[in-house]
């Protein structure tokens, strides 16, 4: 079967498709955008299927990759799609640039199913690391701590009362993809908290009100690592059911770092401690 192509701007699909722009479109269709060959290439290698892949091969030079290796890369991609059955829209380069999210578009656009997860469907291992981020309202944000907690092999990471969503593209790109690779969960602050304690999850939370340092308590065992709102940190609700409160040691004027760099801190100490605790006995 040949590619359906579209050259119009107008055209009634890509009109839905920029509607997906909005946050209360991409809940109703229960959908998720993916920009970019390497967030739809760490998507594929995640186990998701899109159901369309909108594409325009006049600009797949400019993925950003190494040079003449673009375009064979991506077509290599567009394979693999075919390959799981998923729809293949060529578009003018016109009609791409008109539904491209981002500033120099790489050609390469899918639509796939919603990626959070219910707060029932996630599961507590023994020794798992949870990350939960409260009230975050800058999407890069998320996305960035989705790629510290990727990389620090965090289990899940759960939105509590979240003021974006997790199919929001700026988080998918922000997260350069890593969104699709760890379970994500959107929830109240009350629900998480009933889930960590039905769970027997220890709950350490990141504060300038406390003189305990990140560093003195366990982060071994099962345990959440929350961190707050940009602007006002974490509410008493989540305050008042940490099991440690912790704060990270501030030398110069300011008083506070951005919360995904706070993130990283405490999730990297967490994963110190995990590796000594792992690390075999120095010989005699």
């Amino acid at each position: 079967m040949s590619d359906l192509v579209i050259t119009s701007p107008a055209n009634p699909r890509l009109k839905a498709l920029v509607a997906l722009r909005r946050r209360r479109a991409r809940e109703e269709a229960g959908a998720t955008l993916i920009e970019g060959y390497e967030e739809l290439s760490l998507a594929l290698d995640a186990g998701v299927v899109p159901s369309t892949a909108y594409v325009c091969p006049e600009l797949f030079s400019r993925a950003g990759l190494a040079g003449a290796q673009d375009i064979g890369v991506q077509e290599d991609l567009l394979r693999v799609l075919r390959g799981r059955g998923v729809e293949i829209v060529r578009l003018s380069r016109t009609a791409f640039e008109k539904v491209a999210y981002r500033e120099g578009p790489d050609g390469l656009i899918a639509v796939a199913d919603s990626v959070a997860r219910d707060l029932a469907d996630l599961t507590a291992g023994a020794s798992d690391l949870v990350l939960v981020c409260q009230g975050v309202e800058k999407p890069g944000n998320l996305g960035a701590m989705l790629r510290t907690a990727d990389a620090a092999g965090v289990d899940a990471v759960i939105a509590a009362d979240p003021v974006t969503d997790w199919s929001n593209p700026n988080v998918v790109r922000a997260s350069k993809g890593t969104v699709f690779a760890l379970p994500v969960v959107s929830a109240t602050t009350a629900q998480t908290l009933s889930w960590l304690r039905e769970h027997d999850v220890a709950l350490v939370v990141t504060t300038p009100e406390t003189e305990v340092d990140y560093g003195d308590v366990d982060y071994t065992g099962l345990v959440a690592i929350a961190v707050g709102a940009e602007k006002h940190g974490a509410d008493d609700l989540l305050l008042g059911a940490a099991t440690h409160r912790v704060r990270i040691p501030m030398a110069g004027r300011a008083n506070s770092l951005n919360v995904a760099a706070s993130a990283a801190i405490v999730l990297y100490e967490a994963v110190r401690q995990r590796r000594a605790l792992l690390a075999p006995p120095p010989g005699p």
